[in-house]
């Protein structure tokens, strides 16, 4: 396989694990969080920058990359890592979840989803072979199944339908796959239906594959049912193999699935509120709109070393919101990403030394902002 997962060490209080995820591009260390970077950058920040923030896994987005520029462009100029100048490694989804959120411009049969273009309107079909071939044409370390991401709360019958589709789509991606070039990943779905989540696991797991993920959380339901659900499952998963969780989410959440034995994430979260002006710190969150912040001097982390934190203070960084300046993007983008991968590092660092609880507790905390830093 192009890829290759060690499971190093499990916290002796939890299903925390310390783990190591070979791939042609490099090692990467786990449990860790993926920026995403959606058209092959993640916003606001430069491939340097991600570099010196030890950024050591990014995600792209096939469903992007297809429409703009295209993947036989892409795979011309010597793939993804060589076109977006990034040599570490890179995870490509497959473009399920952007079936998911195409709602009203999609429809879904056997063969596959057929949807309209949000940039000119123009007519798609996205097919499970047609999804491993992109991902494979972009070069991505990592590549992810087909599968479609139903409501977390759909009825009954359609998430029983939902399933068995995605899991006959899972047998054509793999048949598609040509193993030499990438690594598949299988999607586990279910919503909250812990019955259902237990029968597609042992569907997808019934097939021999280098990774496997749980889909369709954070689509609606409360953190508090995500995080019980993913409890339950993400310890039933292959120990032997890396365990992804898709689109999640927050500081508490990433430490409460790691507690439950995830390795991997990926989420838009602390870009976005970067570019909103919402920061992650070890305070809690905080608004560098707001204009209490016109005259503080203050650092926004008393903690954080970031460029960000080690140089402008939040009266600063608040002008630059306030007159739309887009250095602000990029400072806010690189203390939240800083936050999130520093939280991972520190996350490593405490299974290792068999407190993670104590780690995860301290983080509850301090996002409810009840913790003074230090």
């Amino acid at each position: 396989m192009s890829v290759r997962f060690e499971r190093l060490h499990v916290d002796a209080g939890t299903h925390a694990r310390l783990g190591r995820l070979h791939t042609p591009h490099g090692t990467v260390e786990t449990p860790v969080f993926m920026p995403v970077g959606t058209q092959a950058t993640v916003k606001a920040v430069g491939q340097d920058d991600l570099q010196a923030l030890g950024a050591e896994i990014l995600l792209g987005n096939t469903y992007h990359l297809m429409l703009r520029p295209g993947e036989e462009l892409i795979g011309g100029l010597g793939g993804l890592h060589r076109f977006m100048a990034w040599d570490r490694a890179v995870l490509t989804d497959s473009g399920g979840f952007q079936v998911y959120s195409l709602a009203q411009n999609r429809k879904i049969t056997e063969e596959g989803a057929s949807f309209q273009s949000h940039l000119d309107g123009s007519r798609w079909l996205l097919t499970p072979e047609r999804s491993v071939q992109i991902q494979e044409t972009l070069g991505a370390d990592v590549i992810m199944a087909f599968d479609e991401c139903p409501p977390s709360k759909s009825d009954r019958q359609y998430m029983e339908e939902s399933l068995a589709r995605t899991t006959r789509w899972l047998q054509r991606c793999a048949a598609a796959w040509s193993r030499e070039r990438s690594a598949l990943f299988g999607i586990v779905q279910g919503g909250l239906d812990l019955e259902l989540r237990r029968r597609h696991l042992a569907e997808v797991c019934a097939i021999e594959l280098p990774g496997y993920a749980l889909g369709g959380y954070s689509v609606g339901e409360r953190p508090e049912e995500m995080h019980a659900s993913v409890a339950e499952v993400a310890p039933l998963m292959p120990e032997d193999r890396p365990r992804y969780l898709m689109g999640v989410g927050t500081p508490v959440d990433l430490v409460t699935a790691v507690a439950a034995g995830i390795d991997m994430f990926d989420c838009v979260l602390p870009t976005r509120c970067a570019r909103n002006g919402l920061l992650f710190t070890s305070e809690g969150r905080l608004n560098l709109r707001n204009a209490t912040h016109a005259r503080d001097e203050r650092t926004p982390d008393p903690v954080c070393r970031c460029y960000t934190c080690r140089t402008h203070s939040r009266a600063y960084l608040r002008h630059l919101f306030a007159a739309d300046e887009l250095l602000a993007l990029r400072l806010a983008t690189l203390h939240n990403l800083h936050h999130y991968l520093e939280l991972m590092r520190r996350a490593r660092e405490a299974i290792g030394q068999d407190r993670f609880q104590t780690f995860a507790d301290d983080v509850r905390r301090r996002e409810s902002g009840r913790a003074p830093a230090g």
